[in-house]
Order: structure tokens, then C-alpha cells, then sequence
């Protein structure tokens, strides 16, 4: 890793900067795809899938038979893993949903909200190289808690631990389709593929472009989203194996994955230097790893305060406090998808089985977005019922208000309830 050695607040913004995307261009290659499903359906999917994954799509929707027959095609070992990664998730998830709480906001005028699941919701899982049935689990169980009616999950990979994954969490609806089409038929509809009311799930550049291009018609989204990124925060308390092990359990997933290290110990970054090369040597993902470790930085900083100024404004996905105060600093975070207290609690618990959710926002929208949690799969609806008591006690204010606006039918609507009760 390159160290940085006391850079002035002034450079802060360069070195924290993300890598820009050629988004226009981008888009250009996504509308396309967004149109031609949107008019053709289930055609348009056959022909992307020909095109893009070199593969004919009789059936667009995984079989019952392929889906029940997951269970037989993995290890006992793996499907005890996902069971415990489900409980844990579902207990954390769970303790989410509020009752309603009904407030008297004055005699006879009372207001509640009470949450509703979306009804239609969708589920993206990338294929690609790393089958990524934990954010099935991720999305599918706090969709389920929620209430949601139809889970729609599509991914072109037919690996078993996703379907399996798929059916313990009580997706509705599983199709083979991936990319941008994916998108599009879960925003638009086909003949196949319901039309769900948002989206959720990771993707690549063409994946991110299709969902911030859907959503502005109106279909919702999760968040906006970027390649993953994590952020280290250790002092002479760290044990440099384990901060080494956290940056590269990052950088394998791309080239274009962000990894910091910051620290007031130059001994420190030094350690951690040594141990990165030996460990990534021995990554059977080694060469991703590589590339995103050599355009990674080391921060060297003064002191504490400017460390936690440092990561606030870089507002990371995941932010490892590898310090011997860990908890009395995540206190003083305000920019952070979810955070990791102390020397064991790698990053990779929270990807997998701690409870937590790992569908976090990146690319510094941490300033403004919180993570997937059951709130994002329902909708609040407020609630008020007004008694006769009530409106005599908050009729005038009503109808002084609304004759300050010029709104005399807002005035008269109030206006008529009261003098029925003289």
C-alpha cells in the first residue's frame, strides 16, 4: 500500500476520491436494453440472454424441480452455515418492526403511523465468479419479516446454494435472467416476470445504470450503489495480520474495490505493509486482489480527532475501529454504512452471519442513505381520527390557517363540522 504521511486537510478530497464511471456512456449502452424490454418482454430477455450470456432461455423461470432439488446438491456443512446465518439475521431483523404508536396530540385529535410491506418486490443477485446466496438471505428474510406478498428474485446463475438460499427465505417467484434485462423486466414486467413496485440487490456498472435509470419512472430502488469499500482505523492496539486479512477480504471482489487503512502509528501501516504481500500470495483470487490493494492508501495522521474527521468524510460501506477505545469512537462516526468494533470482528461476520445487514450504501452516499433494513421494504402510512371533541378543539386553528392561505374551501371544510355541532 502506498502510505500517505500527514496530508493537509486541503488534499483530503483528492485522496479520498473515488473512481469516476463514465456514466453517460454507460447509460447509452443500458436505455437500450431498458427499452427493447420494456416493449418486446419475454423476446427481449431470450435475445439478450443469446447475446450477452451465449445461452437459450426456454423457461425464464427456474424450475420447482430445480429449486427443490438445491437442497440434495449441497453439504450438510453448507446448509447448517445458512441456517445459522438465517436465524442470526432473522432474530436482528425481526426486533426492527415497531408496533404502532398512537399520540394524542391534543383532546380528541389523535394520529398513528402504521407500516405496511410493500407489496411486489424484487431481488437482484449478480452471477459472475462469486455466487452470492448471502444477499439472498440478506434481502429475502427482512422482506418476508416486512410482509411483502411477492418476492421476485432474478440472477443468471443457477447455482444451488442460491435456490436454496431462494426457497428458505420464501422468494414467490425465481428467474434465470441477469444484467440490465433483469432490470428491466422486474421494473416493466413480461409476460414471464411480474412487475414489481422496487428493486433491490448489487450489480455491476450496467446493473447500477439500469436501476438509477428505472427509478427515475418511478419504480424504487434500494439505494445507489458502487464498487464495495472498506475503511480501517487502527492504532498500536491492532494486530497487523488481522487489518492485513480485513483489506484483502475487500479487494478480492474487484479491481475497482476500495480499501483505506488509517492509522497515528506509522509502525503500524509498515506491519500491515509486510503481512498484505504474504497473504495475498496465497488467494486463489490473488490477481483481483492485487489491483485494488495498488490503488488502495495508507493515511498516516496526527491524531485521533483528525482520524475520525478523516473517515467521516470519507463516509465508508464498512468502517473497521481497530483502536483500543473502539466503541467510545464509533460514537463520534456520523458517515458510515455499518461499523466493526475491535481486533475480532472482521468485516466478513457481517457480510455473512453476524445479523446485521451487508446491502449498504457506498460511494460516500453513507453521508445520506442507511443500510437495508426492514424499514425498506415497507411504506409508513399515517393515521389520524378526530372526535367531535376534537374538532372543537382544533377546528379554529384549522380555519385561521387556511383563511391566512386563501384557502376558503380548507376553511369551510371545517367550518361546516362545527356549526353541526352547535
Amino acid at each position: 500500500m502506498n502510505i500517505i504521511p500527514f496530508p493537509e486537510r486541503s488534499q483530503w478530497p483528492a485522496l479520498l476520491a473515488r473512481p469516476v464511471l463514465e456514466a453517460q456512456d454507460i447509460e447509452g449502452k443500458v436505455l437500450p436494453i431498458l427499452e427493447q424490454v420494456k416493449s418486446s418482454g419475454d423476446a427481449a430477455i431470450r435475445e439478450y440472454a443469446r447475446k450477452f450470456d451465449h445461452t437459450d432461455l426456454v423457461e425464464l423461470a427456474f424450475s420447482q424441480s430445480a429449486i427443490a432439488e438445491a437442497a440434495e446438491k449441497l453439504s450438510s456443512e453448507l446448509k447448517e452455515a445458512i441456517g445459522q446465518a438465517y436465524r442470526n439475521i432473522h432474530k436482528f431483523h425481526v426486533a426492527q418492526l415497531q408496533p404502532a404508536e398512537k399520540i394524542e396530540t391534543m383532546p380528541g385529535v389523535t394520529c398513528w403511523r402504521q407500516s405496511v410491506g410493500i407489496e411486489k418486490v424484487g431481488i437482484y443477485i449478480p452471477g459472475g465468479s462469486a455466487p452470492l446466496f448471502s444477499t439472498v438471505l440478506m434481502l429475502g428474510i427482512p422482506a418476508k419479516i416486512a410482509g411483502c406478498k411477492e418476492i421476485v428474485l432474478c440472477t443468471p446463475s443457477d447455482h444451488p446454494a442460491i435456490l436454496y438460499a431462494a426457497k428458505l427465505v420464501g422468494v414467490t417467484k425465481a428467474f434465470r435472467i441477469g444484467g440490465a434485462q433483469a432490470i428491466a423486466a422486474m421494473a416493466y414486467g413480461t409476460e414471464s416476470v411480474p412487475k414489481v413496485y422496487k428493486i433491490f440487490g448489487p450489480g455491476n456498472q450496467y446493473v447500477t445504470a439500469a436501476k438509477m435509470l428505472v427509478s427515475k419512472e418511478g419504480i424504487a430502488i434500494d439505494m445507489p450503489a458502487g464498487p464495495s469499500e472498506v475503511a480501517v482505523y487502527a492504532d498500536d492496539t491492532a494486530i497487523p495480520a488481522f487489518i492485513a486479512a480485513d483489506l484483502l477480504s475487500q479487494a478480492e471482489h474487484g479491481p475497482d474495490s476500495q480499501v483505506l487503512l488509517v492509522s497515528t502509528s506509522k509502525k503500524l501501516l509498515s506491519s500491515v505493509n509486510l503481512t498484505l504481500s504474504s497473504q495475498m500470495d496465497k488467494l486463489p483470487r490473488r490477481d483481483l486482489a492485487a489491483q485494488s490493494i495498488g490503488n488502495s492508501k495508507a493515511i498516516l495522521v496526527e491524531s485521533e480527532e483528525e482520524a475520525i474527521d478523516l473517515l467521516n468524510e470519507y463516509a465508508a460501506e464498512h468502517l473497521i475501529l481497530s483502536v483500543a477505545n473502539a466503541e467510545i469512537v464509533s460514537e463520534k462516526i456520523v458517515n458510515a454504512g455499518s461499523i466493526f468494533l475491535g481486533n475480532y470482528t472482521p468485516e466478513s461476520c457481517g457480510d455473512y452471519a453476524s445479523g446485521t445487514n451487508h446491502t449498504l450504501p457506498t460511494n460516500g452516499y453513507a453521508r445520506a442513505y442507511s443500510g437495508v433494513s426492514v424499514d425498506s421494504f415497507v411504506k409508513k402510512i399515517t393515521v389520524q381520527h378526530i372526535t367531535q371533541e376534537g374538532i372543537k378543539n382544533i377546528g379554529p386553528t384549522v380555519e385561521t390557517m387556511a383563511e391566512a392561505e386563501l384557502l376558503d374551501a380548507h376553511k369551510k371544510a371545517v367550518t361546516i363540522r362545527l356549526k353541526s355541532l352547535l
